[in-house]
């Protein structure tokens, strides 16, 4: 018989995978400034696009962007390191392999750092991707992989981009009111890089300086954690459609790979338009005694690219150190589509950003197509 929940919902682990190809930005840069084909202006553009990007590194499914030698190539030559044009066929098939490994060590990695409970605890599975399509898919594969009862309640959201990660919390907080007995497991893993391509298209050289691997998974209950636990309490989730930018955002399935619109208007519909979309997050916040986003210690905001930062940081007066994991994660790993948020909420629960032992309000954010502002009011807090 389900128990009468004792407090709130709450984010008790968050664990982040990446593949092992680890790419250097100024040798993506140079492969993809040197490809044939490209005009002046477009190799001028990425130069100038990857250096003003602040990302150091990124990882990729895709080891043959590393420059070593193969016998075989699907999407860089090996010989003249050309990048190729696969189909979207031939690139949903690698998503199909690469995508399992990721999953599974986020997902066992989460549930081995949550307080408490085990995979036998796990009621359901929420996976998030917009990358890739499979069925069976990747909420089928983690009850497989991790040995989960077969009546685990499983729900894939697909295709949302960017800020996936919020209506699967969501979903899983309501879930978790409504079975407070209930223990999910959301997952999100994106291979973005296996839609890369070559052009003189702005673009599309924008989002291949940006865009990476990666997933993340989150452990959410309404169980009580034991003591001395940190955990993120979920406090608010919102979404707002804004005014403008349906055009300027957007990701279509084209012949040689999904395609994204990810136009140089976004970070300035972003700064006009983001204290209006996180209005209703901040209403909550007199209730909890705030005089404003000041009272907020850090946070998470997606790092759609170097801009969006800095506009929303602009917009919003954050200081630098309120904005640090959101940078740090940019720096280390690039865009990876839904999975970054949660990279970020790592950091800030378990890692380099986490709070001293009092507790700390965090909130965070994301956007994508529609255009769609996802937004969360969260607080961290030792049990």
């Amino acid at each position: 018989m389900a128990s009468t929940p004792t407090g709130p919902v709450n984010v008790v682990s968050i664990a982040t995978a990446v593949p092992p190809t680890s790419l250097p930005q100024d040798e993506v840069r140079d492969l993809f400034a040197g490809q044939p084909g490209l005009g002046r202006l477009g190799r001028r553009l990425v130069g100038t696009v990857f250096d003003a990007s602040a990302i150091d590194r990124r990882h990729t499914v895709i080891d043959e962007l590393d420059g070593e030698p193969r016998d075989a190539s699907i999407f860089v030559d090996a010989a003249t390191r050309t990048v190729l044009r696969p189909s979207t066929g031939t690139r949903n098939a690698v998503y199909t392999r690469a995508v399992r490994p990721l999953l599974t060590d986020a997902a066992e990695q989460a549930i081995a750092d949550a307080p408490g409970l085990d995979r036998g605890d796990v009621s359901h599975v929420i996976t998030v991707s917009c990358t890739g399509f499979f069925a069976p898919g990747p909420d089928h594969l983690l009850v497989r992989d991790l040995g989960l009862a077969p009546s685990t309640r499983r729900l894939h959201i697909g295709f949302m981009g960017c800020y996936g990660a919020f209506p699967a919390l969501r979903a899983a907080v309501s879930t978790c009111l409504a079975e407070p007995d209930a223990v999910v497991l959301v997952v999100c893993v994106e291979l973005c890089t296996l839609h890369l391509r070559s052009s003189d298209d702005p673009d599309t050289i924008v989002a291949s300086s940006v865009f990476a691997d990666g997933a993340a998974a989150a452990v959410v209950t309404a169980r009580p954690a034991p003591a001395g636990a940190a955990v993120l309490e979920v406090l608010a989730l919102e979404t707002v459609l804004t005014d403008e930018g349906e055009a300027d955002m957007a990701w279509t399935i084209g012949d040689v790979g999904f395609e994204m619109v990810l136009s140089s208007y976004v970070p300035r519909i972003l700064e006009a338009g983001i204290a209006t979309a996180l209005r209703p997050l901040a209403d909550r916040l007199p209730a909890l005694g705030a005089d404003g986003w000041p009272q907020v210690g850090q946070f998470a905001v997606h790092p759609g690219g170097r801009a969006i930062l800095d506009r929303v940081q602009h917009a919003l007066d954050l200081s630098d150190e309120q904005l640090a994991p959101s940078r740090a994660v940019l720096r280390g790993f690039g865009n990876m589509s839904s999975a970054t948020v949660l990279f970020i909420l790592a950091r800030i629960l378990h890692g380099a950003d986490a709070a001293p032992a009092g507790p700390e309000l965090v909130a965070a954010m994301a956007f994508g197509p529609g255009l769609t502002v996802e937004s969360a009011l969260l607080r961290r807090v030792t049990s």
